[in-house]
């Protein structure tokens, strides 16, 4: 049949990315209490399109997701993206798959247990120079303002804020360093003044509370020390921390980043 896409384009413009967005999809993720976690991912797959062809063939970004379902991890996306260099004869191809992860969370006092859900995402790349990953992983948190409680006669005001973190794993003979999407949240937690929980009794309410206002932060203060833990972990070849506070106080957010290690994040 006549093969519409492989016509030459006279435009001579090289397409960055084109391919299939926002396909909802059963993945299998790894899960560090559990082993292995089943949740429904949001899937964006591209690749690079050469100026002298009109189009790329979509179906085959399906079929390629087909022949590789189930675990979707940075040890098996290098098959995917290699798979879909071939499909499409393309030079580089990017995968992107968002989805929540669940976490059962014991209440700090009372212990009661219900599931806290994340904003998790891969991000997996291949290009000539060879293959990257990156592990995104969004967690709410709690931060208190240092200024309030200074200034104040009584009490300090807090908001809810989220911590998101970009981490590219060390590439290794065996694929990308191991690095667990539980471990991220503990980053994130620790550099604000509480967690953020599901289910809280009285009890619970009163520990939170109090916990941070003893542990005052800026946003400053978050993305600093976030920061400071990713830089010393030998599994972290590159990261990027941004914090945004969602002001109790103003009309508007105050927010901070930080990059380190490779560039291309």
């Amino acid at each position: 049949m006549l093969d519409i896409q492989r016509q030459a384009d006279d435009r001579r413009l090289d397409i960055d990315q084109v391919g299939v967005s926002d396909l909802r999809y059963p993945i299998t993720v790894w899960d560090k209490t559990h082993g292995r976690q089943e949740t429904i991912a949001s899937l964006t797959m591209s690749v690079c399109l050469p100026r002298h062809f009109k189009g790329t063939h979509m179906s085959r970004f399906i079929e390629a997701l087909n022949a590789h379902r189930g675990e979707i991890t940075m040890r098996t996306l290098p098959a995917m993206l290699h798979d879909l260099k071939a499909r499409l004869e393309a030079k580089t191809t990017r995968v992107e798959a968002r989805f929540p992860y669940f976490i059962e969370r014991a209440a700090p006092i009372s212990g009661a247990k219900a599931l806290m859900d994340y904003d998790c995402a891969f991000i997996a790349e291949s290009r000539a120079e060879g293959d990257a990953f990156t592990l995104s992983v969004r967690v709410p948190v709690t931060s208190l303002c240092p200024c309030s409680k200074a200034i104040s006669d009584y009490g300090a005001h807090n908001q809810r804020g989220h911590v998101t973190l970009d981490v590219r794993p060390v590439e290794g003979e065996g694929g990308p360093a191991l690095i667990w999407i539980e471990e991220l949240i503990e980053i994130a937690e620790a550099s604000a003044s509480a967690p953020v929980y599901a289910l809280l009794k009285r009890p619970d309410e009163r520990h939170v509370t109090m916990q941070a206002y003893d542990n005052p932060a800026f946003v400053e203060d978050m993305v600093r020390e976030a920061a400071a833990r990713l830089k010393v972990d030998p599994r972290v070849a590159g990261f990027r921390v941004h914090v945004v506070n969602h002001e109790s106080i103003h009309n508007h957010g105050a927010f901070a980043q930080i990059s380190g290690g490779v560039t291309t994040l």
